[in-house]
This record gives structure tokens, C-alpha cells and sequence, in this order.
């Protein structure tokens, strides 16, 4: 997996051209359609991080390498990418069209924060399946961003932020509330939330030199300056999850990303998601999964 790409890499990847103001902007936001880049002309796009927010809407079938995850578009649908999440589509020669607007999180400084959404978050759904009429509201919404972003109004910005919040409460509706939406917040909710914004701060992990350095729960009670029994419990009765099960998820998820696209040695990877010797990594492997690290890297 290579280095986290730039939105100058991708203008340079994909357009051989950089705009006038994206060095000087201080956030930044573009709309493209993808007619150009399809069928023969399809370029492909390389699994790892990108370092800007991106949100698509696909007409066709393709495969979406997300994480550690695949994911196949049957017919239709809009994708969520985000700083944290590697990824890269499969097929583009199958997607008959389709639009996208990519932003950075300067573009959204004081404006809201990005990561409250399930479909920024690292364990939220990415990818959405969508009917002809879903399809039809969606492209609506992108022709207005194509809209404001051509005209001379002068808070056209702030009605480009309006519209990609529109995307994400369209696709926030489709899915299930999670527990935090479902009863107003409470105390164990904002140390649920609190110890959820910290475990993510230490990813994704992008050098071997790089360390996880909060691996347990007393590590994150400490952190937080609660009891670790306060912790436990809140992050229980807000998640249904118990705080060790949920740091091992994150810790295997990041695990898996490591081994399919780094080249790192399963040494350098055990030490990263902070490991004190390659057997406790193996270990901790071997039981959630059935099998070793080396095994899985090379299925």
C-alpha cells in the first residue's frame, strides 16, 4: 500500500492539471462526472488512503475494495470514501456513468464535523445499493452542486456545503439508526463517544515506525481520566459492545489492511498495532480469525 494520496496527486493522476486555487484555498471542493474516465478510457485507480472526502453516485457493476472488505455494485449506487479507509474500484469498464465531488476537511472547518456520520466512520456502511428513483433524487442534488459551483454567487460554498450535507442525511436515512440515535445523549453516550474519537485518532497507520500506544481499556480510562469500570461500563450500555471487543475489532480490522496491501514484515506490523512480541500478534490473529497473520497474506 502506498503513501496516502494527495488531492494535487489525484489531479495529477487523473486530470494531468491542477487548479489555480487549491494551494491557496484553505478548503477545497470539486464536482466531476465520470463519462470521461469510463469504458476504454478507464484508468485504474490504486488501493490505499486518500487524503480528502469523496462521494459517488455509480450507474453500472463494479467491485469496491474497501477496506478489508469487497464490495459488489449490482446496478447503481453512492459511495462514501474517507482520510481513513483505503480503497479502489474493479470494472471501471462496466460503470456506464456516474458523478462524484471530492472535498478536504478544512472545506468543513466550523461548519460541522464529518466523523459523527456512520458513513465516515471506520465500521459504518460505505456503500449503498439504490433503486431507479433513489437514483433520480441523487442526481438532482449533484446537478444543483454542478450548478452553484459554475455560478458567480458569493456564497456558493456555503450552498455546496448545504448539498453535500443533503447526500449525507439521504444516506443516513437508508440505514438503521445506531444506538446513539435511538435515546438522547447521555453521560455513558459522551464517553462512548470520547474513547470511540481517541481509539480511531491512532489510525490508519501509515509508516512501520508508527505505534499504537492505547491497546487496552485501562490505557483508554487513563486517558480519559475515568475509572476503567466507568469506561466498561458506558461504552456497554451505549454500544452493546464491551470496550476490549471493540478495540480488538479496530486493531484487527487495521491488522487485515496491513497484511493485504503494505509491505511491511509481520514483525513490523505486530510492533505498529502494539504488540510486544510477533507471537501475541499471531495469537491474537489465529483467534479471531482461524488463522495466521501469513496465512491470511497469502490467500
Amino acid at each position: 500500500m502506498g503513501n496516502i494520496e494527495t488531492l494535487e496527486e489525484l489531479y495529477k493522476r487523473k486530470f494531468d492539471w491542477l487548479p489555480d486555487n487549491l494551494r491557496n484555498e484553505i478548503g477545497h471542493f470539486n464536482i466531476f462526472r465520470l463519462e470521461p474516465f469510463t469504458g476504454e478510457k478507464a484508468k485504474p485507480i490504486p488501493y490505499k488512503r486518500r487524503d480528502y472526502y469523496k462521494i459517488m453516485l455509480v450507474i453500472g457493476n463494479s467491485k469496491v475494495h474497501y477496506a478489508d472488505k469487497i464490495f459488489e455494485v449490482k446496478k447503481q449506487a453512492l459511495s462514501f470514501s474517507n482520510p481513513q479507509i483505503p480503497y479502489k474500484w474493479e470494472h471501471l469498464d462496466n460503470i456506464r456513468e456516474g458523478v462524484y465531488c471530492i472535498f478536504n476537511q478544512h472545506f468543513f472547518n466550523q461548519f460541522g464535523n464529518l466523523s459523527q456520520y456512520e458513513v465516515f466512520q471506520p465500521n459504518g456502511n460505505h456503500i449503498f445499493e439504490l433503486t431507479d428513483e433513489q437514483v433520480n433524487k441523487l442526481t438532482t442534488i449533484y446537478e444543483r452542486m454542478f450548478e452553484e459551483i459554475n455560478s458567480d454567487y458569493i456564497h456558493k460554498y456555503d450552498a455546496l456545503r448545504n448539498l453535500v450535507f443533503e447526500l449525507l442525511h439521504f444516506a443516513t436515512k437508508m440505514q438503521p439508526s445506531s444506538t446513539f440515535d435511538k435515546h438522547p445523549i447521555n453521560a455513558s453516550q459522551r464517553i462512548s463517544t470520547l474513547f470511540l474519537e481517541l481509539l480511531e485518532r491512532q489510525f490508519p497507520i501509515e509508516e512501520a515506525h508508527s505505534k499504537v500506544n492505547f491497546r487496552s481499556a485501562s490505557d483508554f480510562a487513563s486517558q480519559l481520566n475515568v475509572h476503567v469500570n466507568h469506561l466498561n461500563r458506558s461504552v456497554k450500555e451505549a454500544t452493546d459492545k464491551t470496550t476490549s471487543q471493540i478495540i480488538a475489532e479496530r486493531v484487527l480490522q487495521e491488522a487485515k489492511i496491513l497484511l493485504k496491501h503494505s509491505k511491511w514484515n509481520i514483525s513490523e506490523i505486530s510492533y505498529a498495532l502494539g504488540f510486544t512480541e510477533v507471537t501475541h500478534f499471531n495469537n491474537f490473529f489465529k483467534k479471531h480469525l482461524q488463522q495466521s497473520p501469513s496465512q491470511f497474506r497469502n490467500v
